[in-house]
């Protein structure tokens, strides 16, 4: 998957020219030429990529698979490559990022080929005026469904894998266009609201990172079948419902991820991890640990403390130290 090298690359600096788009690892041709043609989005790019790993650790920090990465293999590992739910979500959440962060980039002006969304404007049924900076979401979907989505068209689209890959990417961008939202502001004589205007905005990532973690979990398993002339995926049990659009799907199932297998980067095992000793959940140890049990040891954690507001502007707090105790996997 060619984000998980631009991910890399946010400690490496700034795409700025055409040679940077050939020392890419992991693209295609057609992404090195979509790269050359759009040399002043691929920072965007490279941002999205970044956001997408961050959030991946984030939503899978207390489960098994933790979205972990190691200097000496490729983000994610070799987990995108299999059919799986995790694969999914990976997909989902590239293909958002890389949506979400081109759309960024360009209501704050860092792009010459986009800026604010002009197809909203003048009154709304509603009453209010449309006005300011819309975020220019159709512009970044476009992006992303180019850049993000032309590795599985190049292959065909008859694979259940490419199938899938596409069908994922798009739920993941639909997580930020099913979640746009109106902001508004008032203008009027002490702060009254006697003209309102409006934006469409973007909701937070962390927003879109929620919606298609819970797409993760009720994620479909799906088989490729034949409608007619065209190939289509379908759930594999037949009693569950057809999935929409916005779902995620998969075509085989996880892995246990409880032990390190080192033919497979990207399963690291549960060992030495952190667990809740008193939750019932993933989370906790009995889950977190597959049955091997835990260990517990007391450990100094510095936090702040007696913080004090200070007349004027700013806070000052006391660092307290304190004894908690670690629960870690064996």
């Amino acid at each position: 998957m060619s984000l998980k090298y631009l991910a890399k690359l946010s400690s490496v600096g700034s795409i700025r020219d055409e040679e940077t788009c050939e020392r890419l690892r992991g693209l295609i041709q057609r992404q090195v030429q979509i790269c050359k043609r759009n040399v002043e989005v691929m920072d965007a790019v490279r941002r999205g990529a970044q956001l997408a790993l961050d959030e991946c650790q984030f939503q899978f920090r207390s489960r098994r698979w933790n979205c972990s990465t190691l200097e000496t293999m490729p983000v994610f590992g070799k987990i995108v490559t299999q059919g799986t739910r995790e694969a999914a979500f990976v997909y989902a959440i590239s293909a958002a990022s890389v949506a979400f962060a081109v759309t960024r980039a360009c209501s704050s002006g860092e792009l010459e080929k986009c800026g604010c969304d002009h197809n909203v404007h003048g009154v709304s049924p509603e009453g209010f005026q449309w006005s300011g900076c819309s975020d220019n979401i159709a512009y970044g979907v476009a992006f992303s469904q180019s850049f993000v989505d032309v590795r599985e068209r190049s292959k065909g689209q008859s694979s259940s894998r490419a199938l899938m890959n596409l069908h994922n990417n798009e739920a993941g961008r639909k997580a930020i266009l099913s979640h746009m939202r109106v902001e508004c502001k008032c203008h009027g004589v002490s702060g009254s609201c006697e003209v309102k205007t409006c934006w469409k905005a973007m909701p937070p990532f962390r927003k879109v990172g929620n919606v298609i973690k819970e797409k993760f979990d009720g994620a479909t398993e799906v088989e490729q079948r034949k409608a007619g002339t065209t190939k289509v995926l379908m759930p594999r049990n037949s009693q569950f419902k057809p999935h929409t659009d916005e779902d995620l799907v998969y075509l085989e199932p996880s892995p246990d991820f409880c032990d390190f297998d080192p033919r497979t980067p990207g399963m690291l095992g549960t060992v030495g991890r952190q667990c809740n000793r008193t939750s019932k959940a993933i989370d906790g140890c009995e889950l977190m640990c597959c049955g091997r049990g835990f260990q517990t040891q007391e450990v100094e954690v510095v936090d702040r403390c007696s913080c004090k507001f200070h007349w004027c502007c700013y806070v000052k707090c006391k660092q307290c130290r304190k004894m908690v105790e670690m629960h870690t996997c064996r």
